[in-house]
């Protein structure tokens, strides 16, 4: 039964994959899908998945527990007028954040990212690794305990096969026992930039949101540690939390060598590239003060930033009021991506919006960095 059980789960798990892998696009863009974030998983709402229930009989009108004669027919009133239209089925599903990555993966047929690093950050677990005699009750171990004192009773000639009660001793309890095992752990940051100048509105600063609501999803799916930096800029930069990253808004201009500075500043004091995994992606509609700016911003990315970073990714939403230039400034500099072994190393995507996201993400990681 409880076989029979688990297989109806995992059918039940890969129609609720197939229904997300066919609305991904639409699942990308949904805001509120953030919003039900849990620690571990979020709900997604599936449609027209029949869920299994009892069915009855019109019960509708007619003889219930009231009055009638015995064996009269249940049913027989008027019933009311019936709509016409067809009523949809939801269903809320629960999915784990490393599931839905595997599902983002397969569709965009992202390779998993080969860490870097010598990886001498580790973490010490426990891990049952034998049997003892001794230990707290809470450790028991019940089959090896049965087959200490069946043992016994067989080599001292007292078990009896038409009675078979064994009867465990002191001597016969054993423990499941453990070591301290120490695991080396991939570990990554992740420093999250963008423009919060007076061009950038609520809107793209919702594509902004979605976004690195995924890009976090992804990379936590490809390493056991994760850090995330927040930084912002106008004409100067700073760090913040995540809830003022997204919330924050200026007015003034806007100066990028600002954010790409204090990115530097943040590396060197916290994030030893020997150590860490790190990801670097701007956010901004692409307008920057001047184009002595442009050439600093060039500058700090391939003397300050590419060397220490995995993958340094600019992502340009974009905005009536913002003139777009950044982009290309990116592109002329960088023509390769400043490619080595693993493909470009700065990665760039316009993002229009939400229908963008998809391949916006297929962009960034499609080289498994």
């Amino acid at each position: 039964m409880v076989n029979k059980i688990e297989q109806d789960h995992q059918r039940f798990r890969q129609i609720v994959r197939g229904k997300i892998r066919k609305d991904l696009r639409k699942f990308l863009s949904r805001g509120e899908l953030i919003g039900r974030e849990g620690q571990r998983s979020v709900s997604i709402p599936v449609h027209d998945i029949d869920i299994p229930t009892f069915r009855y009989g019109d019960n509708s009108g007619g003889v219930g527990m009231g009055e009638g004669e015995e064996g009269q027919g249940v049913g027989q009133g008027k019933n009311g007028q019936g709509g016409e239209q067809e009523g949809q089925h939801l269903l809320e599903v629960d999915v784990s954040l490393e599931e839905l990555a595997d599902i983002l993966a397969d569709e965009l047929k992202l390779p998993r990212i080969q860490p870097r690093g010598q990886h001498n950050i580790t973490t010490i677990r426990d891990k049952y690794t034998g049997i003892r005699p001794t230990g707290p009750a809470s450790l028991r171990h019940y089959k090896r305990t049965y087959r200490e004192a069946l043992r016994r009773q067989l080599s001292m000639g007292v078990y009896d096969p038409d009675n078979p009660i064994i009867i465990p001793i002191k001597s016969d309890l054993r423990f499941r026992s453990w070591n301290e095992v120490k695991k080396p752990q991939s570990n990554a940051c992740i420093v999250y930039m963008m423009d919060v100048s007076g061009s950038m509105g609520d809107e793209q600063k919702e594509l902004v949101r979605l976004e690195a609501f995924w890009i976090d999803t992804w990379l936590r799916r490809n390493y056991e540690g994760i850090e995330s930096r927040y930084i912002v800029h106008d004409v100067r930069a700073g760090e913040v939390d995540k809830k003022t990253f997204f919330s924050v808004k200026e007015d003034g201009g806007t100066r990028i060598s600002s954010a790409y500075q204090c990115c530097k500043e943040l590396l060197s004091q916290h994030y030893d590239p020997s150590d860490w995994n790190i990801y670097l992606f701007h956010f901004s509609d692409g307008d920057n003060s001047s184009d002595a700016d442009n050439r600093l911003c060039v500058k700090l990315v391939e003397e300050q930033l590419l060397p220490v970073c995995n993958m340094f990714g600019y992502c340009q939403v974009t905005s009536s009021y913002g003139s777009g230039s950044f982009l290309g400034v990116l592109q002329e500099a960088f023509p390769g991506g400043a490619a080595d072994e693993l493909g470009p190393k700065v990665v760039t995507s316009k993002v229009n919006g939400r229908d963008d996201l998809l391949e916006s993400l297929r962009t960034f990681f499609k080289n498994g960095r």
